[in-house]
């Protein structure tokens, strides 16, 4: 008995005990130690989040892409919305529902999609499914004719129309890009004499010009013959084609074939499988030539001929944005040398500007069709459209957005509404992106959402006019899910995740697939009933390895400016057990891109310096990530301030933060640290040259040095181009205050950056040995680009900016 009860209590013991360790193990569990070699590993470690999604016909189910551990490849799978489970879809398993891509017909009750490059309809939501090509070509642009007695898609090079009763398959032009051979030679004294005198010759050439016609005639006549080729000559090159849902008109884009681009940049690759040096053409630098213009043709198909649609009715057209820097320009380039007739005739200005196309929309009845465009010098986007019925068919402008800075490449969505008269729009004009919409022949378009936020990514409904979008309205740093009536106005709000989220309309309008992250969680899947506050998960997708580290969650604050009256929005990372009778260090970490959010409450592009920073705050730092003005969620003003001086308005903020965080957080002005890549290393070069004592030392990954040598497309809307504006690059560029320089700095780049060139960071090296500079630093990877690709290059490079952190900032006394 006695020893009965003591092994009882004994067992007593050991499950308390047990259950002790079991209570206790997640707390034990999570602190663990972070290591740069657990962050910096391949993130497959961290699970592989849900890309791609798209709803099932029926919706019962969502279809995602999921990348596979240890490989490139992606994977795809299905979500039930019932029960949460998920299914491989087997590759080689035929289609059970459209895809993204899917386009009704007129009624509503049919779906045609694209899916491996091949056409697929059925009668929805569960029709049998109708695969209507099986070719080697890809297809792209299915839809239904208006009637829905056909379907429309680019085949290759070739618009299709396949008869859904017959079956039929029919090519409706053969467009080329050849001069036409029937076509009258210019005179020629050559050529006249040979007529002239061999009677021969000229008996020939009549002959087989009498056979080439009589094909084409035949051709022409026979019933269900090919289309007769449509020769636009060989001065054009096609750069995009929109075919309308009658089938009767094409809107074609060209640029000119002879256009050169400019010099192109040359990068070499050590690192070859054969051992031997090889080298690889990029693209080239900012305003060594302006892009191609492009022009706009109306293609009707049934005359098979095309005409050319001018561009001289937009307003402002014929202006020159650039005219007063062009004159400044002018004498800033002679004071520096150059010869005044070559400048004078390199800054004359076009007699009218050149457009680049962006997205081209049909109505749904195929009468109009609408084009974005925008200005190559980008402070034009015009909004317009051609009515196909027209005798003139030319081009009447919906809406001209103009930016005395640049018009912002983002928030350009538009659109028709049912009506097919009406278009909705996205414009900057407010000074935030919000919805407008426009009807054809009234003067004036109308606002549908007002207020200091940004609305973004817009959904028409299949089957309704209600918008479907992306707004930052409850907080700049919370991204959540509206619908807005295009004509009241009214936003409702559908989701209330908190965080960052995506979304995805099903087709029936009354579901949606959220891919919603949160500061340590990566998107997964939810589901949002429309009819109903319901929200379910529909995928956990993190590793158990990832959920047991006990991540610090940033704060997002507001750092009050000292040269704008609005705040600088903020993530602060404090140690676990912060102190506010301590002095701690700190390190600011400049995000990249320039017009990018970092300090929002989602999952983070950079998710590895997210994990650093925990590292970072268990050593005793204290972290700040600012969203500087330049960064993206803020306005227009905020996105500008940056035009023709960058890295000036970003280091005022800079000092604005750094001195906000010594007077509230007790942080040593002596101690602070700085480092970012991309534009993240160009602001620290910009912080650690023009302003020396802010920062304790630095670490600059993949920056820019110069932006002369930076791209066209992203320099030449910030600063215009070295030509044009060679006070704004002077003013811009790190190297030309790199005598600034005085604290200790580290510079990381990858050799084969095609974004970046590696060539910058050699740039500054050699300006800062002629300047007997001696605290720098270069770490090269010979196989990365611009993002690292490999992860024993990432763990590399953050054991030197750890170590560059923890002598000069965490412990510079030891």
């Amino acid at each position: 008995m006695a020893g009965g009860a003591s092994l009882e209590m004994t067992t007593l013991r050991l499950i308390w005990l047990w259950m002790g360790i079991v209570a206790l193990w997640p707390a034990v569990h999570a602190q663990q130690p972070v290591t740069l070699e657990r962050i910096m590993a391949d993130p497959d470690w961290i699970g592989q989040q849900p890309e791609s999604p798209y709803w099932d016909d029926d919706g019962t189910a969502v279809f995602y892409n999921q990348k596979r551990d240890g490989e490139w490849i992606r994977d795809q799978y299905r979500v039930a919305i019932a029960n949460g489970q998920s299914e491989l879809v087997a590759a080689t398993a035929m289609p059970t529902s459209a895809n993204a891509s899917r386009r009704f017909n007129t009624a509503g009750d049919a779906v045609v999609w694209v899916e491996h490059g091949d056409v697929f309809v059925r009668d929805w939501p569960v029709g049998e499914i109708r695969q209507l090509t099986r070719t080697s070509l890809e297809a792209s642009q299915a839809q239904f004719t208006v009637d829905g007695r056909a379907v429309l898609y680019l085949e290759g090079a070739q618009f299709m129309r396949h008869d859904l009763a017959s079956g039929q398959v029919r090519q409706l032009l053969d467009l080329r890009f050849e001069d036409d051979p029937e076509q009258e030679a210019s005179f020629d004294t050559l050529r006249a004499n040979q007529e002239r005198i061999y009677t021969t010759v000229v008996e020939d050439a009549r002959r087989a010009k009498a056979l080439a016609q009589q094909s084409r005639d035949a051709q022409s006549a026979r019933a269900g013959g090919a289309p007769l080729p449509l020769y636009l000559g060989k001065a054009h090159t096609q750069v995009g084609a929109a075919l309308s849902p009658s089938g009767r008109h094409l809107l074609l884009v060209t640029e000119p074939a002879n256009h050169d681009a400019g010099q192109s940049g040359v990068m070499p690759n050590y690192m070859t499988a054969s051992g031997y040096t090889e080298t690889r053409e990029l693209r080239p630098r900012v305003g060594r030539n302006a892009p191609a213009p492009d022009s706009f043709w109306l293609v009707d198909i049934e005359t098979n001929s095309a005409s050319q649609i001018s561009l001289a009715d937009l307003p402002g057209i014929d202006d020159d944005p650039l005219a007063a820097l062009r004159e400044s320009a002018l004498e800033w380039h002679i004071e520096h040398g150059q010869n005044a007739e070559a400048v004078e005739a390199a800054l004359v200005a076009p007699d009218q500007r050149g457009v680049l196309a962006g997205a081209i929309e049909w109505s749904a009845d195929g009468r109009f069709v609408a084009v974005q465009m925008f200005s190559i010098d980008n402070k034009d986007r015009w909004l317009a459209t051609v009515d196909t019925q027209a005798e003139d068919g030319s081009w009447q402008a919906q809406h001209r957005l103009t930016d005395p800075a640049w018009v912002n490449y983002a928030h350009n969505d538009f659109g028709w509404l049912s009506d097919s008269r009406t278009l909705w729009l996205l414009s900057e004009e407010s000074g935030y992106s919000h919805l407008y919409r426009k009807r054809l022949g009234e003067r004036r378009h109308k606002a549908i959402t007002r207020g200091k936020f940004v609305v973004s990514d817009v959904v028409r409904a299949h089957r309704s006019d209600r918008l479907f979008v992306r707004s930052n309205k409850p907080h700049p740093s919370n991204w959540e899910i509206f619908s807005v009536d295009a004509s009241d106005g009214a936003l409702q709000q559908h989701t209330q995740l908190g965080g960052v989220n995506h979304f995805v309309l099903s087709a029936d309008d009354a579901h949606l697939a959220v891919l919603h992250s949160e500061f340590d969680k990566h998107p997964d899947l939810f589901h949002v009933a429309l009819d109903g506050p319901a929200v379910r998960q529909l995928t956990d997708t993190r590793t158990d390895a990832y959920k047991s580290y006990d991540w610090v969650i940033p704060k997002i604050v507001e750092v009050p400016s000292s040269h704008v009256d609005r705040p600088i929005y903020t993530k602060l990372y404090l140690p676990r057990e912060y102190d506010s009778t301590r002095q701690y260090p700190a390190v600011m970490f400049v995000h990249g891109a320039g017009y990018t959010q970092n300090a929002h409450a989602g999952w983070p592009y950079y998710f590895r310096e997210f994990m650093f920073h925990t590292l970072l705050a268990d050593l005793g730092v204290i972290v700040i990530d600012m969203d500087y003005r330049a960064s993206k969620g803020y306005g227009r003003e905020w996105r500008t301030a940056i035009y023709r001086q960058m890295g000036h308005p970003e280091l005022e903020d800079f000092q604005d933060g750094v001195a906000w965080l010594v007077e509230n957080y007790g942080v040593d002005p002596q101690r602070v640290g700085v480092y970012g890549g991309s534009y993240g290393g160009f602001m620290t070069f910009m912080a650690m040259f023009r302003d020396p004592d802010l920062f304790a030392a630095g670490a600059a990954l993949r920056p820019v040095v110069d932006w002369a040598h930076y791209n066209h497309g992203y320099t030449s809307n910030i600063l215009n181009t070295p030509l044009v504006d060679p006070v704004a690059y002077e003013k811009s560029s790190p190297i030309f205050y790199a005598d600034g320089l005085t604290k200790p700095l580290l510079i990381a780049a990858g050799m084969q950056d095609d974004n970046v060139f590696f060539q910058d960071s050699v740039l500054l090296v050699q300006r800062l040995i002629e300047l007997q500079k001696p605290d720098f630093e270069l770490a090269v990877y010979p196989l990365d680009p611009h993002g690292f690709t490999h992860a024993d290059s990432w763990l590399d490079e953050y054991r030197r900016v750890l170590k560059l952190m923890q002598r000069y900032v965490i412990n510079p006394d030891s």
